[in-house]
């Protein structure tokens, strides 16, 4: 069977986040009608990773296993032990595809403070010890961070090393996403590109090289502007929508239209580019050496 060219992968999606407990088969459903082939479901806390194992599994998506950033306060040592033997007891399973999600945020102010500063950067650069470890890729959290993460990644490399992964909901400068490709990363791109106030973000989307984006919709986080709604509003009684993966194509026809390309054209290079960035997705999806990434890079030429 023939797979459409406008399939979709949404490459971070936190489908076990409690917004969707109520609906989580319908919310699944409705991305895959609209074209949402897999999804990357990234764990956040050591508690978390059975459950998004357990997703994955009952809806034909993949996982990835780490302690995010925003979680190593309430985080234990021992949690890397856990997340250590959770890698070593799930390494034949093809649907772990990553470590992470991982990373360093230095937006939200007490973690840009010590000592959860430092603590942070432990758990970052030990879980990337893990990821070479299991050889693994890695799904990153880069805000306000990019240059730490690219000091960490270019220290535990080997020389010549280069990584595989995505630096998840990228929004930095076109030096730092450069210095990210050159080390083996893909870029994820959402909802925040369908801002026009978000010029910087719209540009770099349009002038970076195809091979080096990725969609994502980091739901429910990040909501497309359509679904967004101001404090004002919000005051009113207007809710705001609840960004769901089955609005990825929506924001792909955005970055499509940025880059004046085809939606199918983007679907196929974006999708070629997540097997490349996971490459358990892209033998689980059937597409090592098959005719839709020969398709997706005839399509950048």
């Amino acid at each position: 069977m023939t797979e459409r060219r406008d399939t979709f992968i949404d490459t971070h999606v936190h489908l076990d986040a409690p917004e969707f407990l109520p609906d989580l088969a319908a919310v699944r459903a409705r991305a895959r009608d609209q074209g949402v082939a897999c999804c990357v479901l990234p764990a956040v806390q050591a508690r978390d990773f059975e459950r998004a194992r357990a997703l994955a599994h009952e809806h034909g998506d993949v996982y990835a296993l780490g302690i995010h950033p925003l979680y190593v306060a309430a985080a234990e040592d021992t949690d890397l032990d856990r997340l250590d033997q959770a890698l070593t007891r799930h390494r034949d399973d093809p649907r772990l595809v990553a470590v992470g999600e991982i990373g360093l945020d230095l937006f939200v102010p007490a973690l840009r403070e010590e000592p959860l500063r430092r603590r942070q950067i432990f758990f970052y650069r030990e879980q990337l010890k893990l990821a070479k470890k299991h050889g693994l890729p890695v799904i990153l959290h880069v805000r306000r961070s990019a240059d730490l993460l690219l000091q960490g990644l270019r220290e535990l490399a080997r020389p010549g090393e280069t990584w595989r992964g995505i630096a998840h909901a990228f929004n930095g400068s076109l030096q730092q996403a450069q210095a990210f490709t050159a080390l083996g990363f893909k870029l994820g791109f959402g909802g925040a590109l369908t801002y026009e106030r978000a010029t910087k973000l719209r540009e770099l989307a349009r002038v970076l090289p195809l091979e080096a984006l990725v969609l994502e919709t980091d739901a429910p986080d990040i909501p497309p502007h359509w679904l967004y709604t101001t404090a004002a509003q919000r005051e009113q009684g207007i809710a705001q929508g609840r960004n769901e993966p089955g609005e990825l194509p929506r924001i792909a026809q955005t970055l499509a239209e940025l880059r004046g390309l085809d939606l199918g054209q983007l679907a196929l290079a974006t999708r070629a580019n997540a097997w490349a960035a996971l490459p358990r997705l892209g033998a689980l999806m059937g597409a090592q050496g098959g005719a839709l990434a020969s398709e997706a890079t005839a399509c950048r030429d």
